[in-house]
């Protein structure tokens, strides 16, 4: 399980001063008072992956398995409490070398036991967490004392603090895919339930519907993802449209055969979506579907359905509205899944990126007073 790989030795210090390419991370977007929540943030992420069935094995010799970045989270937590201690103890405190590729081989990572490394990691959280809401976040010589480590970086307890905070986000980046998998296997176990619950059609659906099916035409070919139940696919074939019915959840693509409909599992991020030598979609339908990719990975999974779909053709997605991501086990759905919520303009941006010219984009209540921004858009010329 320890097998060789390359270690980590890059200089992640720039991170301090502009926002990382790979997880979005931003140092400069988080205040002072916001740390101790931002760290906690990330246990139920690390809760849901290190739950999956295959959080002890690598992906590749290269990479280290969900249970080794688990691990991991949890020292780093457990470091970065121990240095913020002696910054504040400590008038310029020398930090002792940590070799994190070392650690990983003696203390044997991947061989810990993922149900107790979660726990340590919640409370290694809990303990640097409360060390920063003690902090008064109006102190700037507080802030400012300096603290040195051992390959000759320099740190203040702000940018200390930050640093740290990026590490523990850049590693749920890491485990994304895993994320993903937790969401699946959710739907998966509830599939059944949560497509009962979801059988009505509402009026913001039904009026989207509509005006989806008239952007696309007469006869016109779609590709659905996230088709769930099979209730949306109904809808647009009602209007005439030809639908291919795809979803990631397996669970899914089994009612969707059980009801007679044909339909594939399908990963909008990773599988192919258009064959050699087939037309391009007319239109792509994904309601309540993209709001579980990770920020990150939105932009690539957009730029890939503009490229299954011809130029003019019509896409509708509908995601929730607000600020970062978190885990819910609300309606009929047990475990948890993993949700990306989203601003109207950084949404603008990323389709617009994505090769999609915005029509509109429109609001609507969900049953739980949740806010969803209802976008209709058409394929821009490649």
């Amino acid at each position: 399980m320890n097998g060789t790989f390359e270690p980590d030795v890059k200089d992640w210090t720039w991170v301090l001063e502009r926002p990382c390419p790979d997880c979005g991370f931003d140092a400069a977007r988080v205040g002072r008072a916001e740390l101790g929540t931002e760290v906690l943030a990330g246990v139920d992420t690390w809760r849901a992956v290190l739950a999956v069935d295959d959080a002890g094995r690598r992906p590749d010799e290269a990479t280290w398995s969900v249970l080794e970045y688990g691990c991991h989270v949890r020292d780093v937590h457990l470091t970065f409490a121990e240095r913020v201690r002696l910054v504040l103890a400590e008038h310029d405190p020398l930090f002792a070398n940590w070799d994190q590729d070392a650690a990983a081989v003696e203390e044997r990572y991947g061989e810990q036991t993922a149900s107790v490394v979660v726990e340590e990691l919640a409370s290694a959280a809990r303990d640097v967490a409360a060390v920063y809401d003690e902090l008064d976040p109006l102190d700037d010589d507080l802030w400012a004392r300096p603290s040195r480590r051992s390959n000759g970086s320099t740190f203040t307890l702000e940018s200390l603090a930050r640093y740290h905070l990026h590490d523990e986000v850049h590693h749920r980046w890491d485990v994304r895919a895993a994320a993903q998998r937790a969401t699946v296997c959710a739907y998966d176990r509830s599939a059944r339930a949560y497509a009962a619950a979801s059988f009505e059609v509402d009026d913001a659906v039904g009026d989207a519907v509509a005006t989806f099916a008239e952007a696309v035409g007469t006869s016109g070919r779609v590709l659905e993802i996230g088709s769930g139940g099979g209730r949306d696919a109904r809808l647009l074939a009602e209007h005439g449209l030809t639908v291919r019915c795809t979803d990631v959840s397996p669970g899914f693509v089994a009612l969707l055969h059980e009801a007679g409909l044909e339909a594939d599992v399908l990963d909008p991020l990773r599988d192919v979506l258009l064959e050699t030598g087939q037309e391009p979609y007319d239109g792509v339908w994904a309601n309540a579907c993209l709001l579980h990719v990770a920020r990150a990975d939105l932009g690539t999974v957009l730029t890939r359905l503009a490229a299954a779909t011809r130029t003019g053709g019509a896409l509708f997605c509908s995601l929730k509205e607000g600020e970062g991501e978190a885990w819910s086990t609300h309606g009929h759905v047990a475990a948890p899944r993993r949700f990306t919520y989203w601003r109207e303009p950084a949404l603008r941006e990323v389709l617009a990126a994505g090769g999609w010219r915005v029509l509109e984009v429109t609001r609507r209540e969900g049953l739980r007073g949740e806010r969803w921004l209802m976008v209709h858009a058409l394929r821009g010329r490649g």
